[in-house]
């Protein structure tokens, strides 16, 4: 079996058999072929399927490490290159995955970077409801962080999504995951607002009248992840701030105002929508951090005596 026709059987098998979402399935074809680059150029292997030894792997990950290339990056290449040959082991194709022998990089613990409340409200406070998109811009704030929605969950909302009965907007998550949220007075009234009206001028740049998608750029056409955040950050621009914003900040300290106001760490992981509850303790770290800071400002024993 050719190379050509190796990678092309696997990246089938992804699409049709794992269902994985075409991103995806383009970050482990590109992980791959840079292996392949990588082994054909320092001559240790002449195809992918010729691979004896475990030396082109281990020296691929030394020859990773010196590009300075993250923790992240490097176990989702390992990852990448892993189910890749255990796919051609399954199929004889090859009789060995000497990626198993590869252990994963271990990542040091970062916390969730947030924004305050009062920078949040500032965001929103600077946005000029008056327009179209400027009401749609104060809704996808509204949603990320009142909310607590992925970007990619956001963009993906369709009108039908909304139960305003209810009060509550369901959600087809990471994992084909299912899960509902809570729409809140505000958040409500401007929805329906935006939808009766500021929607349907947004839609009139475009094509599409009919679309089903909630949130709308301003050519008529489905806002993208990309496009929020183009959009936050000509917010923060707009602002005069220099800080970095992403859409997950916004997500992150959803999070944590949760927690740091009271709520159980079992309904904050169903809200997020998290399999593990591991996943969502990270925030509790944070909370703890925030907690530690404002004694050391704030108690008399704990502060430098002079």
């Amino acid at each position: 079996m050719t190379d050509d026709e190796a990678l092309m059987n696997f990246v089938d098998y992804l699409s049709s058999v794992r269902n994985y979402s075409e991103n995806t399935v383009i970050s482990y074809k590109t992980d791959i072929l840079e292996f392949s680059e990588f082994i054909k150029k320092k001559k240790m292997a002449s195809s992918l399927t010729r691979i004896m030894n475990p030396l082109p792997a281990k020296n691929y990950l030394i020859y990773m490490n010196s590009l300075k290339y993250s923790a992240t990056t490097i176990n989702r290449h390992l990852s990448s290159l892993r189910t890749f040959y255990d796919f051609l082991m399954k199929r004889h194709v090859v009789e060995k995955n000497f990626f198993e022998e590869i252990a994963s990089i271990k990542k040091p613990k970062r916390l969730p970077e947030i924004l305050k409340n009062k920078e949040i409200m500032d965001m929103m406070n600077s946005i000029d409801q008056k327009t179209p998109m400027g009401l749609r811009n104060y809704l996808i704030v509204s949603i990320l962080y009142g909310c607590g929605l992925r970007v990619s969950e956001m963009c993906a909302l369709e009108i039908s999504n909304l139960d305003f009965s209810n009060e509550t907007i369901h959600i087809h998550g990471k994992g084909d995951k299912d899960r509902i949220v809570i729409m809140y007075d505000e958040l409500k009234e401007k929805l329906l607002k935006y939808i009766s009206f500021e929607r349907i001028e947004l839609l009139k740049k475009g094509d599409n009248i009919e679309s089903r998608y909630l949130f709308i750029n301003n050519h008529g056409g489905n806002l993208t992840p990309r496009g929020v955040r183009v959009i936050l950050n000509t917010i923060i621009d707009k602002m005069g701030e220099t800080y970095k914003i992403t859409p997950h900040m916004l997500r992150h300290s959803f999070a944590t105002a949760l927690l740091d106001n009271g709520a159980d760490l079992r309904s904050v992981q169903e809200l997020l929508g998290h399999s593990n509850l591991s996943t969502t303790q990270i925030y509790t770290h944070v909370s703890v951090e925030k907690m530690k800071s404002e004694y050391m400002a704030a108690h008399p024993r704990a502060k430098k005596q002079s």
